[in-house]
C-alpha cells in the first residue's frame, strides 16, 4: 500500500518544485518582464475592453463613460440582422474563393518553376511582384483598371468590339465581389507559390527517381510520392491565408468601401464603419469578439499543424 501511495505521489507534479524553480530564476523573469508588460497593455487589454464594451449600448450622441449595460442585447441583434447574414456570406466567399485559387494557382506555379529552363529567375522575379507591392497602391491601380469609364480593361474590351460600353466591374452588385476576389488572388498566389516551392525543395529526389525507374508516370509521381511530403505545407499555407483573408481590409475598403448596398462588405469592413462610421462601439465591438473566436479557431489548427510538423522532423 505504501508502495503505490509513494507511486502516485511520484506521478503528480511537484508543484512546490516547479515555484522553486520560478524563484531560483527570477533574475531570468525579470529580464522578459518588459516585454509581457508591453504585452499586456497592447494585446491583453484592449481584448478585455472589446469584450466589455460588447455587453453595452454606446449610442451615438453619448459618451463612452456614460454607456449603457445592455447584457447579450447586442449579439442578439447582430445574429437576427439580415445585414450580419449577408457580410457573413460574403465574408466565406471572400475568404474561400481567394484562399482555394490563390493556393491552387501558387501551387501550379511552384511546380512550374520548380523545373530547370532559361529565365526561371526571371519569371521568378516577375511573379512576386505582386506580393511586394504595397495593398495600398495595389488597390488604387486594380480601382483605375476597373474604372467604368477610364478603365483599361473596358476599353480594351470596347476598343476588340467584344463590348458595347465598358462594363462595371465595382460598381454592380452582381460582380463587385468577384472582381475583388480577383485583385485579392492576384495579389496572394504569389506568398503560396514561395511556401509551396519550399515545400517541393524537401521532396528526395531519390524517391523520384524510383518511381520514373518503376514506370509511374507524371501524375502518378506527383499524387504518390511529391504531394505526400507537401501535405504539411500545404495545410499550414492555406490556414494562413485563410487567417490573412478572413481578417483582410485594404482592398475591398479602398477600391469599394463596402459598396454598393453592402455587396462587398465583409466582417472586418463592417466592423470599421459600425464603430468609426457609425459610432456603434457596442455592436462592432461584439462583432470583433465573434470574429476574435472564430481566428482563434483558425490559429488552433495551425498551431496543430507547426506541432504535428515539429513531431514528425523529431521523430525523422
Amino acid at each position: 500500500m505504501t508502495g503505490k501511495a509513494e507511486a502516485r505521489r511520484r506521478l503528480q507534479p511537484d508543484r512546490s518544485g516547479v515555484l522553486r524553480k520560478i524563484w531560483e530564476h527570477r533574475a531570468d523573469y525579470a529580464y522578459v518582464l518588459p516585454a509581457i508588460a508591453v504585452m499586456l497593455i497592447v494585446i491583453a487589454y484592449p481584448i478585455y475592453y472589446t469584450i466589455e464594451l460588447s455587453f453595452f449600448n454606446t449610442p451615438p450622441g453619448l459618451q463612452l463613460r456614460d454607456k449603457i449595460f445592455v447584457g447579450l442585447d447586442n449579439y442578439i441583434a447582430i445574429l437576427t440582422s439580415p445585414v450580419f447574414w449577408t457580410v457573413t456570406s460574403n465574408t466565406l466567399i471572400w475568404t474561400l474563393g481567394s484562399t482555394l485559387i490563390a493556393f491552387v494557382l501558387g501551387f501550379g506555379c511552384a511546380l512550374a518553376l520548380h523545373r530547370d529552363f532559361l529565365g526561371r529567375g526571371i519569371l521568378r522575379a516577375i511573379l512576386i511582384i505582386p506580393w511586394v507591392i504595397s495593398a495600398v497602391a495595389a488597390s488604387y491601380i486594380w480601382k483605375w483598371i476597373y474604372h467604368s469609364d477610364f478603365g483599361i480593361i473596358g476599353a480594351v474590351l470596347v476598343g476588340l468590339g467584344l463590348a458595347d460600353r465598358p462594363p462595371n466591374f465595382i460598381d454592380s452588385v452582381s460582380t463587385v465581389l468577384p472582381s475583388l476576389i480577383v485583385v485579392n488572388i492576384w495579389r496572394e498566389f504569389p506568398f503560396a507559390m514561395i511556401m509551396m516551392m519550399a515545400g517541393l525543395q524537401t521532396v528526395p529526389d531519390q524517391l523520384l527517381r524510383a518511381a520514373r525507374v518503376d514506370g509511374a508516370n507524371a501524375w502518378q509521381r506527383f499524387w504518390h510520392v511529391t504531394f505526400p511530403h507537401l501535405r504539411n505545407v500545404s495545410t499550414v499555407t492555406i490556414l494562413l491565408l485563410a487567417v490573412a483573408n478572413f481578417n483582410s481590409f485594404i482592398i475591398p475598403w479602398i477600391m469599394t468601401g463596402g459598396g454598393p448596398s453592402n455587396a462587398s462588405h465583409i466582417w472586418i469592413t463592417h466592423i470599421y464603419e459600425l464603430a468609426f462610421g457609425r459610432q456603434r462601439w457596442g455592436v462592432a465591438s461584439a462583432y470583433s469578439v465573434l470574429l476574435f473566436l472564430i481566428l482563434m479557431s483558425l490559429g488552433y489548427f495551425y498551431v496543430r499543424a507547426l506541432s504535428g510538423n515539429e513531431r514528425k522532423d523529431g521523430s525523422a
